[in-house]
């Protein structure tokens, strides 16, 4: 039928018509305004496409966008068709004329105004709705993928006896769909209902029926669909109450049923579930009956029944059941939690063993040799020596060191040496001028490994470096040692092009290099410079005569950024960090495959579980999580990147890990076997730090197997603040060589300390051997203390510290004029039953714009020393010397204040003091040079009373010293005379 048609018009007023000179000049306008955005859309793409590519993971993004392409044009037409054809419905069923009403001649010129533009119209909402929903749905990609390629657990949860991959793989996608449905289902009951409203189908103020029959019956449908989908709702239901989280008053955070979940909640899901069926067939049995009595009636029944059902009975049970005795009511769903947490944790294994927390050792010398083997101390803080690194192996201001160093394991001479090391990086704030030539295409990577022994200082309380200088040297050997890529490296660099880029500077001038490798993407193309050009918003790019034959632009060039890119479903571990491996300086980083679906396994957040008092103050450190709430976790895979090709290895490090394989199904060869680490890689890799931080976050509750203790909390711990500064943040997890209790030899493990809420005692020391490749890597350890006696924890152990008069004294006399005190890591080890604790003490003294190791706490027993070495800390604390390691050698550091010097460190001193004035002379810097020479004399004389002493107490002659000493003053004789 035709329109109706409105009242009458007003005059009509003519409008010129713009000139056709100026009809093309917007019409031009507006094709280079959709040009221009085409190419921006373009350009995005392209440089994606390219950088993907370039790093052989092509796959990745190919999979991934059609993926997203799929998804969005399926559900997006599935909407669009939805809404479409129930619009076109309510337009076909509209009724004939009929007699003319107020609301009905209001509804007219509606109707009269979109008559010429029903199908634009038409095609307008389809298209929007349409677009919203197919954007919606292309972000469900890695639900699709993991659905379509889910392999499965093989264990089952406890009440529904389905494998875990239903609740991980499947009921994620499920859920999607049901929301997709619910949406296409008021959408379309929203769009047909205002059509029939226009149309007159449905009638609000008219005299007569509401709604014409048509009406009534389309209606009915759709919202016959609408609850038939909510029939689905609550039988999906069922299932989600094995990952619900719910707020457990006993325990805090829970997953899972509970009493009142199985007997309650389950049960009523069941009958509404029921009652909704039956709804929704009264409402298609109105197709036939042309009312809409029963189905409404049904419908409040559906809503009356979910209130009383679904609401109110539960209440009552979990009053009137469970809480008159909530322990043995929830006893036995406490146990499931239990289980499936440790199970999705890693945690199941954790061997808890009583610790006594004192030593009953009478012979103090034996203590002592004890506490020589029991642990290589590491008096090297990583985080705090890093401005000492920079201070003495910056070399120039361009270069930097991260605010946090990392710990790894290097061998010599057939022994393993707990080593403290960093990257000489790239640092753009201190090059000379900053300009766009310098800041992209001259001043581009970084240089060299600085390593240092992590168990020793030198005499001046600096690190002994193992690997040092520009170019760097010492026992690292030979290897690239551009860096390209590292933690410090954040913007774009162009290379290998005509422009020439600094390589390192020394003595004879700067060094120039040019790129070699194959990384980044050529700029040859006119159309990839065109694109850059865009994507960074650097017109430069497309003109500059700094690009040439064999330009190539280097981007996403920190590790943890580059491992995220080719492999978008990992989590990534906070801390990447450097090692030398074959020849080069590989970027190695731990990641992670999770989910939020495992069946009654507790929740946790990775942000919150994650952070401490390193990532407060570093966010760099924070680890990268596709889902933030997980409640199953699993190191899954070893990542590489080369600091010099940037080039991206993913290894599969845990071969039985399911949702490992499922990704691996969805990109087949990202990852490499486990089998191709090579033994030079497997020797550097480490248990993670994150992952460590989640399970003993976990295991401060599910420690206990036992449900009665758990409801109870009387065995809850915490993890201690950090007690070295005053941050009120989580102590962080230490990397040491150690021995547990029953161990035969030292291993590289990871540990951490416990106390019980709201204490500051200890409860607990866990480790878990970091030492990757061995038999118990893995293996967590946890020494439990008696709660019958107080144990210190950190937090108290500090404070002692501090209130002994005589420490505090001596820090007082350490903080002496402009100088500040700073405390290392607080380490704790077993020993002997007993618990030993070492603190290095350092000081930024007067101009020094670095620590020094100057001091060493030692406490054990309730015994404390403080000491100038570590070896007269022991000693003083167990009240005899080692009979292994000669009293004068004892220790690690020995400051210039030392009454007993080595000569070996006389003479190494002497050295570093003439290559010093070498330096200097060099310079022409007369008063460093005056310095150098009277810190040389000083070292000589130093090393002629050393081996004096030393001739006295062995009959010796002291020759080999005397030649060493006539050959450093002939050195400063030359030195002298050159100046």
């Amino acid at each position: 039928m035709p329109d109706r048609g409105g009242g009458p018009t007003g005059p009509r007023i003519r409008v010129g018509r713009p000139s056709r000179r100026v009809r093309t000049l917007l019409m031009t306008l507006g094709v280079l305004a959709v040009l221009a955005m085409a190419f921006v859309m373009f350009a995005g793409f392209w440089t994606d496409w390219l950088w993907y590519r370039s790093v052989h993971y092509s796959s990745v993004f190919t999979t991934t966008l059609w993926t997203k392409i799929g998804l969005f044009f399926v559900f997006g037409l599935l909407m669009a068709a939805s809404v479409g054809v129930n619009i076109w419905l309510a337009h076909k069923m509209r009724p004939p004329l009929s007699a003319m009403s107020m609301e009905q001649q209001s509804l007219d010129r509606y109707r009269m105004g979109i008559a010429p533009y029903k199908r634009w119209l038409l095609l307008a909402i389809t298209s929007l709705v349409g677009l919203i929903a197919g954007a919606s749905a292309s972000g469900q990609w890695r639900t699709w993928l993991m659905w379509v390629n889910g392999v499965p657990f093989n264990q089952k949860d406890p009440q529904f006896h389905l494998d875990v991959s239903f609740y991980a793989f499947d009921l994620p996608w499920y859920r999607f769909l049901l929301g997709f449905g619910f949406a296409a289902a008021v959408l379309s009951l929203i769009a047909a209902a205002l059509t029939h409203y226009l149309y007159g189908g449905l009638r609000i103020t008219s005299p007569g029926a509401r709604a014409t029959a048509a009406a009534t019956g389309h209606l009915s449908v759709l919202l016959g669909i609408f609850v038939a989908l909510k029939a689905v709702a609550y039988w999906l239901d069922r299932y989600g109450l094995a990952v619900k989280s719910s707020d457990f008053k006993a325990t805090g955070n829970w997953t899972g049923l509970r009493y009142v979940d199985a007997n309650a909640y389950l049960p009523a899901k069941t009958i509404l579930f029921c009652i909704a069926v039956i709804c929704a067939l009264l409402f298609f049995a109105t197709l036939w009956r042309r009312t809409w009595q029963l189905p409404v009636i049904g419908f409040g029944l559906m809503v009356l029944s979910a209130i009383l059902i679904g609401g109110l009975y539960p209440a009552i049970v979990q009053k009137f059941q469970v809480q008159p005795n909530e322990q043995a009511k929830e006893a036995p769903y406490v146990e499931k939690n239990l289980k499936a947490t440790r199970e999705a944790y890693g945690i199941d294994g954790t061997d808890v063993t009583d610790y006594p927390g004192a030593s009953t050792t009478k012979d103090k010398t034996k203590l002592r040799d004890d506490a020589d083997n029991a642990a290589s101390i590491r008096l090297m803080d990583p985080n705090v020596v890093s401005p000492t690194f920079q201070q003495l192996q910056q070399v120039r201001n361009y270069y930097g060191f991260p605010s946090n160093l990392d710990v790894d394991r290097y061998s010599k001479d057939g022994k393993d040496q707990d080593t403290v090391i960093g990257l000489r990086e790239l640092n753009l704030q201190g090059i000379p001028k900053s300009n766009w030539i310098n800041d992209h295409f001259r001043y581009t990577h970084g240089y060299g490994v600085v390593a240092a022994k992590g168990t020793e200082a030198d005499s001046e309380g600096r690190p002994v470096f193992t690997e040092y200088n520009l170019p760097s040297r010492g026992d690292l050997g030979q290897y690239q040692q551009q860096i390209y890529y590292g933690e410090k490296t954040t913007q774009y660099s162009i290379v290998g092009g005509p422009q020439k880029e600094i390589d390192y500077s020394d003595d004879s001038g700067e060094k120039t290099t040019s790129y070699k490798g194959k990384s980044g993407i050529s700029l040859s193309s006119p159309v990839n410079r065109a694109a850059y050009a865009v994507a960074f918003g650097e017109p430069q790019i497309l003109y500059s005569g700094a690009i040439g034959d064999g330009s190539r632009i280097l981007y996403n060039r920190t590790p943890k950024e580059r491992v995220e890119a080719v492999a978008p479903w990992l989590t990534i571990d906070g801390d990447a960090y450097p090692a030398v491996v074959d020849g080069k300086i590989q970027w190695i980083v731990d990641a992670y495959t999770t989910t939020n679906g495992y069946p009654y396994a507790s929740r946790t957040t990775l942000g919150d579980t994650t952070a401490d008092s390193l990532t407060a103050a570093n966010n760099q450190r924070a680890v990268v999580a596709q889902q933030n709430q997980v409640n199953y976790i699993r190191n899954s895979v070893k990542a590489t990147v080369d600091a010099y090709t940037g080039q991206v290895k993913l290894y599969q490090w845990d071969t039985k890990d399911p949702v490992l394989k499922t990704w691996m199904k969805a990109f087949p060869n990202t990852v490499e076997s486990k089998d191709s680490i090579s033994p030079s890689l497997m020797a550097h890799l480490r248990y993670p730090q994150d992952l460590f931080k989640v399970q003993r976050e976990l295991l401060t509750r599910y420690h206990v197997k036992d449900a009665q203790t758990f409801l109870s909390g009387s065995e809850v711990w915490q993890i201690p603040d950090d007690p070295t500064n005053k941050s009120g943040d989580a102590v962080p997890p230490y990397y040491l060589s150690m021995k547990l209790p029953g161990q035969a030899s030292q291993a590289f493990s990871l540990t951490t300390t416990m106390t019980p809420n709201g204490r500051d005692n200890l409860s607990a020391f866990m480790s878990v051997n970091a030492e990757a490749g061995t038999g118990d890597y893995g293996k967590i350890t946890i020494l439990k203390l008696p709660t019958g006696r107080t144990v210190d924890g950190p937090k108290r152990v500090q404070s002692q510290f501090n209130s002994e008069p005589s420490i505090a004294e001596s820090i007082r006399l350490l903080k002496g004029g402009d100088s500040e005190v700073e405390y290392g890591n607080l380490l704790t080890v077993p020993l002997d039953g007993g618990l030993l604790y070492v603190e290095p003490v350092y000081v930024r003294g007067g101009d020094l714009k670095y620590p020094l190791l100057r001091k060493v706490l030692v406490t054990y027993g309730g015994s404390t020393a403080f000491e100038n070495t570590l070896g007269e800390a022991l000693n003083k604390v167990f009240g005899a010397s080692s009979s292994t390691v000669p009293p004068e050698n004892e220790g690690t550091t020995k400051p210039p204040t030392s009454n007993n010097p080595t000569v070996q460190e006389a003479l190494n001193d002497a050295q570093k003091a003439f290559d010093k004035g070498q330096e200097a002379l060099k310079k022409g810097d007369w008063q460093s040079y005056g310095e150098a020479q009277k810190d040389l004399e000083d070292a000589l004389k130093r090393a002629e009373d050393a081996q004096a002493k030393a001739d006295k107490t062995t009959g010796g002659s002291g020759n080999n010293a005397d030649k060493t000493s006539d050959n450093a003053d002939k050195s400063s004789d030359k030195s002298s005379g050159g100046g």
